[in-house]
């Protein structure tokens, strides 16, 4: 297979000229299906955002004026986004990130707990801020169960239910999958856990704002979200804390978001983040019907269209935006690269760096063999999306698949 592998600072793209022989001049067409990546921010959210900057400035500590009006926007903010998810505003702990909020929710749980017991679950299929802090809980003592999943990505919550011990604190499973877009049990694994009384987490970075969410039906204690993943502003995220949960802050200052995340507060960004909630909140239903239907004609496309090509995730248990696909005899970094360049913004599951090409852990976990999953693609809709867009799409992928599997020399 003829490899083209980008460096992490953004792509090498001489050596995909070099590789595939083509011109490197982008199309002036831009098509953005990289949504699961990170959103562009709603027009509308620019508009509440712009008069933090420059009228209504001030520290939230501050207890003149300016400081209490941005302690009210504050405070607005958080009742917003509590609405969404049927929690309390004080359950609502603004971060600058999802890691930061994934990275709160497992070690504060842990050091927060140590004296109870010190064994967490977690999934083979996290984001890589769960399987590293779990990886550092590992190195501090703690003992940590990865569970495995089925070919679709989901796990069993019998097997969760047999992973509890008498010592274990915290089983945090992801919501929906950010690379196969597979939706977990997790109102299934919340009953377990509260039936064994543990506290459950759910990184629900991909799915708040895009499917219907309720803490209390769902038994969560804690839950990530993250604004740039739902058209609002990156540099801000949250982490629902259920009242009364034992949690131990990570960062230590001046006492800010209940003491639980000390930091001058971000006013814009929340502003931005709470705008995004009620956008989301009022037009779901209706983005979730558009763009279902709009996946499903991108999956039936592909699949139809290009041999050699599987769906990656569950067909139905996904979230309405997610497409993920791999190709036989082809490698993502390259698929990638071309779409690029005929003005399709997409991803790949592998991780490429001049020293080696790692395929993606989430597919190894469906098992996906390692060259399979250098072969895939994921393609991920939004807002914006139209159906011209992924008729394009539907029209240049097939060329790309069957040039890339000529170079190579090993397909037809």
């Amino acid at each position: 297979m003829a490899k083209i592998c980008r460096s992490r600072n953004g792509g090498n793209y001489e050596k995909a000229k070099q590789i595939l022989g083509m011109k490197m001049n982008r199309a002036k067409k831009r098509i953005y299906l990289d949504y699961a990546a990170t959103t562009p921010v709603d027009p509308q959210v620019n508009k509440a955002i712009l008069p933090y900057f420059e009228e209504k400035f001030g520290n939230t500590m501050s207890l003149h004026s300016f400081g209490q009006e941005a302690k009210q926007a504050l405070e607005e903010s958080r009742g917003v986004i509590a609405d969404l998810i049927g929690a309390k505003p004080n359950e609502i702990i603004f971060t600058s990130s999802a890691t930061e909020s994934n990275n709160l929710a497992l070690k504060g749980i842990a050091l927060g707990n140590k004296k109870i017991g010190n064994h967490i679950i977690i999934s083979q299929i996290e984001h890589p801020c769960i399987i590293e802090s779990a990886k550092w809980l590992e190195g501090q003592g703690f003992r940590i169960t990865r569970l495995s999943v089925d070919r679709y990505g989901l796990v069993n919550p019998k097997d969760v239910k047999k992973a509890i011990r008498k010592n274990t604190i915290l089983v945090s499973i992801i919501h929906a999958s950010n690379e196969i877009g597979t939706i977990q049990p997790i109102a299934e694994i919340g009953r377990i856990c509260k039936e064994k009384r543990v506290c459950v987490h759910t990184d629900a970075v991909q799915s708040f704002g895009k499917i219907p969410i309720d803490v209390q039906k769902m038994n969560i204690d804690l839950l990530s979200a993250s604004a740039h993943k739902m058209y609002g502003p990156k540099g801000v995220a949250c982490l629902f804390i259920r009242e009364g949960t034992r949690i131990e802050p990570i960062l230590h200052g001046g006492g800010q978001e209940f003491g639980l995340r000390s930091s001058t507060v971000n006013i814009p960004a929340i502003v931005g983040f709470a705008k995004a909630v009620k956008i989301c909140k009022r037009e779901m239903e209706k983005e979730n019907i558009k763009q279902a239907k709009l996946r499903d004609k991108l999956i039936k496309g592909v699949l139809g269209k290009i041999i050699g090509s599987r769906l990656n995730g569950h067909p139905k248990k996904r979230l309405p935006n997610n497409a993920n696909f791999w190709f036989e005899f082809v490698e993502g970094e390259s698929i990638v690269i071309q779409l690029d360049l005929l003005g399709v913004a997409a991803s790949t599951g592998s991780a490429c760096s001049s020293i080696k090409l790692e395929p993606s852990h989430v597919l190894l976990a469906i098992g996906i063999k390692p060259e399979q999953a250098h072969g895939s693609l994921r393609l991920t809709l939004g807002r914006w999306t139209t159906e011209k867009e992924i008729d394009y799409l539907l029209k240049v992928l097939p060329k790309v698949i069957k040039r890339l599997r000529k170079i190579a020399g090993s397909y037809e």
